[in-house]
């Protein structure tokens, strides 16, 4: 059975969830759907007159903190002149291609690896580690299926409701590991790293992805978010304190904002900034770090 469904006969309010991310619901308001959603995903009532949690501010920062430059910043596209006016383009991943249709991408003129995107949504991605082995019809569909959705309407995260949908193509890029790509993510308030994590074994055949979360000297904290932690014992990287400096600049200003970032053996370089991490849609094991991240957040005025 389809993991979906059964996910959907353990707990049937999901069914809400799933009609939202297919644009059911865009009759709703903003206001009403989050607290519809944090309640299927929180089990508990979402506090907008007096947040106090880091996920109930997350959804308070959707609904009243609206810079426009935040469309700017989840653009996968835009965002890397952005980024690279503010710390510099030897930070920038190589940006191969940019196209509106499946169809204009000529593959005869990309390399033989390399990474397709959708610039509006988190889970229109195709990798290519041999293009003569790539199923193009297959990437072309699920490409596709990306292109036609919105990303907004799934959990109202408003600064892609203005994102332009196209594909870019990135050079592939693989760690010291040799098969995959660590993602270092540091949570910053306010231009302050205060906690990272570091996303492993994704995309790995065979593997489950793998969160571990530290503080801002690299100890590790005892937290689950969405993931189990890794078996092994993960070393600090070379570059971490430059990771920091960077994320703190990039984040300068902003109430509460993740920034990724991939170091290949002390090469840094730049991810994505995520202003909504899981949507503020997953609990965190113990709860009272959703309490502990929320005391850094400090709101602004509507």
């Amino acid at each position: 059975m389809d993991s979906r469904i059964k996910k959907l006969l353990k707990k049937p309010s999901r069914l809400f969830l799933t009609l939202g991310h297919r644009e059911m619901f865009n009759w709703m308001s903003d206001k009403t759907y989050l607290k519809i959603a944090y309640r299927i995903c929180m089990d508990k009532k979402l506090n907008l007159d007096n947040p106090q949690t880091f996920t109930e501010k997350l959804q308070w920062l959707k609904l009243y903190d609206r810079n426009p430059i935040y469309t700017t910043m989840v653009d996968k596209y835009e965002v890397k002149q952005y980024v690279a006016d503010r710390i510099g383009e030897e930070y920038i991943i190589p940006t191969l291609g940019v196209w509106d249709k499946f169809e204009d991408i000529d593959f005869d003129k990309l390399p033989q690896q390399f990474v397709l995107k959708c610039t509006h949504d988190s889970g229109g991605l195709v990798i290519c580690k041999d293009k003569s082995k790539l199923d193009i019809e297959k990437a072309k569909n699920k490409i596709n299926t990306c292109l036609k959705q919105s990303f907004f309407w799934g959990m109202r995260e408003w600064p892609y409701k203005g994102v332009k949908p196209r594909i870019i193509a990135e050079q592939y890029m693989v760690d010291e590991s040799g098969y995959e790509l660590k993602d270092y993510k540091f949570f910053c308030f306010d231009g302050k790293v205060k906690m990272l994590f570091i996303a492993t074994d994704r995309g790995v055949e065979g593997k489950e992805t793998k969160f571990d979360f530290f503080d801002e000297n690299f100890v590790h904290l005892p937290i689950k978010n969405g993931h189990e932690n890794a078996e092994k014992e993960l070393a600090c990287p070379d570059g971490f304190e430059k990771m920091k400096e960077l994320a703190e600049k990039l984040s300068e200003g902003i109430p509460q904002l993740r920034v990724d970032f991939y170091n290949i053996n002390g090469q840094i370089y730049f991810g994505e900034t995520t202003f909504f991490h899981w949507s503020g849609m997953v609990p965190f094991e113990p709860e009272e770090w959703d309490l502990k991240l929320g005391e850094y957040i400090k709101l602004p005025a509507k």
